[in-house]
């Protein structure tokens, strides 16, 4: 059985990327976050808004490795970084005065990964 790996070039482009600032900044959030991307697509983790607005606090900053949904609603600003977001989800986070953010943003704001969340 061949073992799965990623075939998206900005997957793999982010997987690197994670683990080139993991080393150069001596933190270990940014290669867990590399490790749970590079799982096969059907084991890469979906949250909803609804589980991120049970587990977050008001302008909290959140890394889901994986894809953010639009299930639910979100009623308090959080700002979340992600591999990919639904359109409904960008939408209702913006609503709610949060932020969007790309994991090459939320790195060149917060090297260290410091009060950085990891949900899923």
């Amino acid at each position: 059985m061949r073992k799965a790996k990623a075939t998206n070039p900005q997957l793999i482009e982010l997987i690197n990327f994670l683990k080139k600032e993991s080393r150069e900044n001596k933190v270990n959030i940014w290669s867990d976050i590399a490790e749970r991307l590079a799982k096969p697509n059907r084991r890469r983790i979906a949250v909803n808004l609804s589980r991120l607005n049970r587990h977050t606090k008001r302008n909290d900053v959140v890394a889901v490795p994986g894809k953010v949904l639009g299930a639910g609603e979100i009623n308090h600003p959080i700002t979340v970084a992600a591999f990919a977001f639904s359109g409904k989800a960008k939408e209702k986070i913006k609503a709610s005065k949060g932020k969007c953010l790309s994991y090459f943003d939320l790195i060149k704001k917060n090297p260290k990964g410091s009060n950085v969340k990891i949900i899923g």
